[in-house]
This record gives C-alpha cells, structure tokens and sequence, in this order.
C-alpha cells in the first residue's frame, strides 16, 4: 500500500508531473494540496483514465484539495466540519473514509506575517482540527493526516533556523499548535523513518539552485495514529520530481505500508 502527499501549486500546470509520477510509482492513494482550480475545470479525466477515482474541491487560483485513489472511498466530506467552515475551508481539507482506515488531506493556511490577522487564523485553524479530531477520531484507530501543513516542527527541518524564528512557518506558536496534533497520539511518520538533517519537502523557487545546496523546509508531513503506524514500512522524501521541467515548489512526500491498510488492492 502506498500512499503519498504533493503540494502542486496548481494542478493544471503539474498534471504532466503528476501523471509522469503516477504512472513510475503506482501509488494507491495520492493527496493535493493548493490545486488553484475551480472544480468544473480540475482535470479529473486524464487521472482516471489511469484508473484513479478523483475527488477535489477548489478555488479558482487559490487553495484546493484532491484526493486521487484507486480505491473508492465509502464516503468522501469536505471541511473541518464544526459548524465554522468557510468556502475558504472547503477547500483546505477533504476527509475520505475507506473500509480499513480514515483519512484527511490538509492545506493549512500559510499565515502571511506574524502581525497579520491570517496568522492568528492559522493558529485557530489547528485548534479546530484538533477540536475535529476529539470529537470524531481516537488516537487508538487507524488515522492518517497528510498533506501541507506549512509548519517546519524543528530546527533540522528548515535552513538557517536561527533565523527562521519569527516566520509564520516556523514560529514557536505555530510549532507548539503542530505538537499538539501529536501529543493527541499522533505519529510523524518522516521522523519515525528518518532522523537526518538537511530533509525537505519544499524549496523556494526564488533562492538560486535551492534544490542542489539544500535550502528548504519540511513543511509536508504525515501523521499516523499507531494502529497504521505499526503497518509502516518506510516514509521518504521522493525529490526527483522537484528536479523535473516545471516543477512544483514542492516535492512528493512518500508512505509505504503493509497490504491490509488496502481493500481490494490487499
């Protein structure tokens, strides 16, 4: 079973990267974050003429999730689902149920700056999400959370930390809202996998070769309750793809797990 998260920044300009991506790896289930596309205009044929079931939600040139599976779901919802859901949230997370586990592909608000009402927001966003998962999830089923969640959680996982501190990325307040994800019994699935230094899932186009001399941030994660935990086989970082004609600013972030997290694939 094998199960990933891209932040695509726009799924019309990466649909050949995606496609490209699909088709080496077979992956089971693929999650998209900042799909920038009304849904009316997201290119699902082309991914289910692979054999994927598509489920999406999007704005145009703005935000957007997708869910891309070759197993359908038995129920797909979209939102945090408290009550507050905005259109903006929408399409900032989609919750799929599948027979043997739950689901959710996120695209946590970025914050813009500090001092700016968009941070606060993205401190309260996660408030609710962990809200959601007190309400309707236990730490002792089996749950995965994947997707950007536009946090760096430690100092290895950004460049040059020391000088990091007062970004809305990497802020001690953002981080401590991502800990406590964890502390609710989830799992950092890189992190259970990989301790090195110097791991990203992101690299900013405007910091000349950030690929080649390594300056990024792991801002993408997945998080697991230790029920699939246990059925972990590995978690990596795939970035050939960053490397590719007109990438993304991201890069695939990878799970592979044993059979019976799947249905029919098992």
């Amino acid at each position: 079973m094998f199960i990933a998260t891209f932040n695509a920044n726009s799924i019309r300009a990466r649909k050949d990267i995606i496609q490209k991506w699909l088709n080496k790896t077979g992956c089971n289930i693929l999650c998209i974050q900042e799909t920038k596309v009304q849904d009316k205009d997201f290119p699902s044929k082309d991914f289910q003429e692979l054999g994927y079931n598509c489920y999406y939600k999007g704005q145009k040139s703005y935000n957007g999730v997708a869910i891309l599976s070759k197993e359908e779901p038995n129920q797909v919802s979209y939102g945090i689902g408290d009550g507050k859901d905005s259109e903006e949230d929408q399409a900032r997370i989609i919750r799929a149920s599948f027979k043997d586990f739950e689901l959710i592909n996120v695209y946590v608000p970025q914050g813009r700056e500090i001092d700016h009402p968009n941070f606060k927001k993205k401190l309260e966003w996660f408030r609710r999400l962990l809200d959601h998962l007190k309400n309707h999830h236990s730490p002792s089923q089996p749950l995965l959370i994947l997707g950007d969640f536009n946090v760096a959680p430690e100092e290895r996982d950004v460049y040059a930390p020391e000088k990091k501190k007062n970004h809305v990325c990497f802020h001690e307040s953002v981080r401590k809202e991502f800990f406590s994800l964890l502390d609710w019994g989830l799992f950092d699935l890189f992190r259970h996998f990989n301790k090195e230094e110097k791991q990203y899932t992101f690299f900013d186009y405007r910091i000349p070769k950030s690929v080649e001399r390594r300056l990024g941030w792991r801002i993408d994660h997945i998080l697991v309750t230790s029920p699939v935990l246990s059925q972990a086989k590995n978690c990596y970082i795939d970035l050939e793809p960053r490397t590719w004609p007109k990438p993304s600013d991201h890069t695939f972030l990878c799970a592979e797990f044993e059979p019976k997290l799947c249905t029919s694939n098992a």
